[in-house]
């Protein structure tokens, strides 16, 4: 969600106003009693309503900021949801109810719940967020979080009750000893006197003849306890010899996969050999070849030019002495063209022979590159060999760790003689198989048995009543179990609720808390903890666990803004802006920078609006080279 506009007709000290959002930081500006409070009181108003309501304050919210001058007492908010609808909201404070219109500008204010007292909740049916919510989470102003030094334990209480119950004004402790404090007013106790359980001891009497008489049934349900946890123990072996199985079906799955990697790279030398063989048998090929390199044809083709031309000239010759008839120019012709032909042959020979060494050149190049395929191919071959030596090794290092891991694991859970059987079990699949069915049968007979043993209850309790003697003492004692199992139950709820929140959302929580006050800490401080003995520690840089208490008031508050993040992460689907009103203002430089940086990195899908009479978030952000959105008021 994102404010986009603000238009103040009249609202408080604010006149006239339009103000405009930007989607990440926006800084609203002004000086002290400027309106900076009063805007986000407009802001708040606009979205739940003003109350006439004082709400234990001097002034109620209405009585405060209706305008002193005037009829106007208006204004309106444009806000977008994450699902990219746009809403204009227009309240006159002076009604209950605002006009609610949608980006089309279709009045569709019908179309949410109108409570009585509250007026229309459209913005708790989009965010699923109640007023009490909002003011306890997105809005955080500085009476919250600077305190005294004499007042910090209050807000190390704080810190601890939303840690422990999820409410900062709620005390698990306080809660259970107002319970306890009831039971004794309202019931009463062995040491007490002239209380309902003292003043009826012979419905006491009473009840014990009773469970003479229904002896039998509590017999048997004693029986069936009996049976139930012989079973309950027998599953949870079959259960912890079923998990021990699967880590065991889980490992052999890995090694298989593993095995199957080797397979891989043995077909992959199986290959490589194979081309080394093919290669050796080119090379011979070459090799044999290699002797009868010389190209007969082209010594056929010169021999028989030689001829062709030894024929010409003597035709040539014949036709000289017939025609020209001179004997020194024929013996000269005959000299020249015989000498040409005997040049033109050792010339040719000569090529050849060049060219049969090139080509032989040519040949051992090419049986070197063979033999060095041949070296390269050899030389992965021996790198896989040893690649799948010692991946069995590995492999083999690696079962018999997790198998020693497993026995840990398991060794004060099952007899170490049965542990080893189930490790080296062969027959997995057929003995998960069969647990699992066991483990379902033993499920179904638990849930029968306690059937079985509520029927029993029921009949002892239905027994009770029709033995009961008088009206008047029957009712009295329904109503004393009807309160004292009542407050048992709260506290048993109360403390389910506890110890669930203890241990499945506080670690969570916690640790959400610790991750955030290490990043505003800049890293000093890690680790938050809390426990019911020493409430909430908080661990030094040097593993040194100490009490919160002992820490300054600005980490204190450090660790409360901390938790108000962690809220806000958890507490509602919808990217609520967060609204910060002059939180910083006892920050020291430092602290307030990285209280800063941690802002702007860990809620960039958040719109932030700050409110500050200084300019030290503006300059702190310029520096960091931060966009954000300044206003003055």
């Amino acid at each position: 969600m994102k404010i986009n506009k603000l238009k103040i007709n009249r609202f408080g000290k604010l006149n006239d106003k339009e103000i405009n959002f930007d989607n990440n930081i926006n800084i609203v500006y002004g000086k002290n009693e400027s309106g900076k409070s009063t805007l986000l009181k407009f802001i708040i108003n606009s979205l739940y309503g003003i109350s006439k309501n004082k709400k234990g304050k001097d002034i109620s919210d209405y009585d405060q900021y209706i305008p002193w001058i005037g009829e106007e007492f208006s204004g309106k908010i444009e806000y977008e949801l994450d699902n990219r609808e746009k809403y204009e909201i227009y309240r006159d404070f002076k009604k209950k109810n605002p006009n609610i219109y949608n980006e089309n500008h279709e009045d569709i204010s019908k179309k949410f719940n109108i409570d009585k007292n509250k007026g229309n909740e459209f913005f708790e049916e989009q965010t699923n967020i109640s007023e009490e919510t909002f003011l306890s989470t997105f809005a955080i102003i500085q009476k919250e979080v600077k305190i005294e030094k004499n007042a910090q334990n209050i807000l190390i209480q704080k810190i601890s009750n939303t840690i422990s119950t999820g409410k900062q004004n709620m005390s698990f402790k306080k809660a259970i000893e107002k319970i306890n404090k009831r039971l004794i007013e309202e019931i009463g106790s062995q040491r007490t006197r002239e209380k309902p359980i003292n003043v009826i001891p012979k419905k006491i009497e009473e009840i014990e003849e009773k469970e003479k008489e229904l002896e039998s049934l509590k017999v048997e349900k004693e029986n069936i306890v009996y049976r139930k946890n012989d079973i309950e123990k027998r599953s949870i072996h079959n259960k912890r010899k079923y998990e021990i199985l699967k880590d065991i079906k889980l490992l052999n799955d890995n090694q298989n996969i593993e095995n199957e990697k080797i397979k891989i790279k043995n077909n992959i030398i199986i290959n490589d050999e194979n081309k080394i063989k093919n290669i050796y048998e080119e090379i011979e090929k070459i090799k044999k070849g290699k002797n009868n390199f010389i190209n007969e044809e082209n010594k056929n083709k010169i021999n028989k030019k030689i001829i062709i031309y030894l024929i010409i000239i003597i035709l040539i010759n014949i036709l000289q002495f017939v025609l020209i008839k001179n004997k020194i120019f024929n013996y000269i012709f005959l000299l020249t063209a015989t000498n040409i032909l005997i040049f033109y042959y050792f010339y040719k020979k000569i090529k050849i022979k060049n060219n049969n060494l090139l080509e032989k050149e040519k040949i051992n190049n090419k049986i070197n590159e063979l033999n060095n395929e041949i070296k390269i191919i050899e030389k992965n071959k021996n790198e896989i060999k040893d690649e799948i030596e010692k991946n069995k090794n590995e492999i083999n290092l690696k079962n018999n760790l997790e198998k020693e891991k497993i026995k840990n694991k398991y060794k004060n859970k099952i007899d170490e003689i049965e542990l080893d059987k189930l490790i080296n079990n062969k027959n997995l699949e057929n003995e998960i198989e069969k647990l699992e069915n066991e483990i379902n049968e033993d499920k179904i007979k638990i849930e029968t048995m306690n059937i079985d043993s509520k029927n029993i209850d029921l009949k002892l309790t239905e027994a009770t009543e029709l033995e009961e003697e008088k009206i008047m003492l029957e009712e009295q004692l329904v109503n004393i179990n009807k309160i004292n199992r009542s407050m048992e139950i709260a506290k048993e709820v109360l403390e389910s609720s506890y110890n669930a929140m203890k241990n499945n959302v506080n670690p969570k929580f916690i640790e959400k808390i610790s991750k955030n006050i290490s990043e505003i800490t800049d890293g000093k401080y890690n680790n938050i903890l809390f426990n019911d003995e020493d409430g909430l520690i908080v661990e030094l840089d040097n593993g040194k666990y100490i009490l919160a208490e002992r820490l300054s008031i600005g980490t204190i508050e450090q660790i409360y803004l901390a938790l108000r993040f962690a809220i806000i992460e958890e507490i509602s689907q919808e990217n609520i802006p967060i609204f910060l009103d002059e939180v910083f203002a006892f920050y020291d430089t430092e602290r307030l920078k990285s209280t800063l940086e941690y802002i702007n990195n860990k809620f960039k899908d958040r719109q932030i609006i700050i409110f500050t009479c200084t300019d030290r978030e503006k300059n702190i952000l310029e520096e960091s080279k931060v966009p954000y959105n300044y206003i003055s008021l």
